[in-house]
């Protein structure tokens, strides 16, 4: 599976108001979120889980890693590079959605597991050219979970100390197809995977999932242009300011620092998030 910088990031925005709660019907399944967050068995001791520190200088190298600045504490990479050393690491992995180039391998592997329309054709999130993944039945999320799952392990054995899964918000973009309640209980699986193998999990993005964040397992967030959005606040209040922040425009950059350079680890990156030396690197913190 190859790394997932060769695309760039700019933030879906979420459809749903932050206090939009209550047990949604999944679409088609009869699924609510009050179904998804039934009891399950308890689980034997986990490795301790390390949370990240509220206000932590911040950068966000998805796009391929490089050295850090003086005075960055945490730091974001694809699960295909290597963690700092001393840092807090927090590992991407592209959860929802298959990458491009990574498309025929599920094809290949696992045809079942991607979304497909009424004529059989993978439902594509057409912004990132990526197929969503099917989370709409227990049995495809269980087995979802297995292959995604081992990315998680990777990241534990390499040394990160959490996991960001991203596209948490893919229900938004397949037609119906999927529900949140889907993805909340994809969501659950991975957090738990995630915290048997010693790691923190982000919530990545999705302010309507906010009210679920407790029952699915998340422990911080890593909010992309919440600031463009004026959405920080909820995270901050969600998540006790452990929240890390990216934003790509000079005004939501901006609004961010004012409102929450004090409290979150916020940075300016540009949409490739590019290594520094590359073209239209952009790097700046508040």
């Amino acid at each position: 599976m190859s790394n997932h910088a060769a695309v760039p990031f700019l933030r879906r925005r979420s459809t749903v108001a932050a206090g939009a709660v209550g047990a949604v019907v999944a679409l088609g399944a009869g699924v609510t979120l009050s179904d998804v967050f039934a009891a399950t068995p308890a689980a034997k001791a986990a490795p301790k889980v390390t949370l990240p520190t509220a206000n932590a200088t911040f950068d966000y190298q998805i796009g391929g890693g490089y050295t850090p600045a003086k005075g960055v504490a945490a730091v974001s990479r694809d699960r295909s590079a290597k963690p700092v050393k001393g840092l807090y690491n927090i590992c991407y992995v592209n959860a929802f959605q298959a990458q491009p180039d990574a498309l025929g391998w599920w094809q290949k592997n696992h045809p079942d597991l991607i979304l497909r329309d009424k004529n059989n054709r993978p439902v594509v999130d057409e912004d990132w050219n990526e197929a969503l993944l099917d989370t709409s039945t227990a049995d495809k999320r269980t087995r979802l979970a297995q292959v995604v799952g081992e990315w998680v392990d990777g990241c534990a054995k390499s040394g990160y100390q959490a996991v960001e899964p991203d596209n948490l918000d893919s229900y938004e973009r397949s037609g119906g197809r999927l529900a949140k309640a889907h993805n909340a209980a994809f969501a659950k699986l991975l957090a738990g995977r995630a915290h048997a193998a010693g790691l923190a999990v982000g919530q990545k993005n999705t302010v309507d999932m906010l009210p679920e964040r407790t029952k699915i397992g998340f422990d911080f967030a890593v909010a992309e242009e919440c600031g463009e959005y004026n959405e920080c606040g909820d995270y901050a209040k969600a998540y006790a300011n452990r929240v890390f922040v990216i934003e790509y425009q000079d005004g939501g950059f901006s609004r961010a620092c004012a409102g929450f350079g004090a409290k979150l680890g916020i940075v300016q990156r540009d949409l490739d998030v590019a290594p520094r030396g590359s073209g239209g690197y952009v790097f700046h913190t508040c």
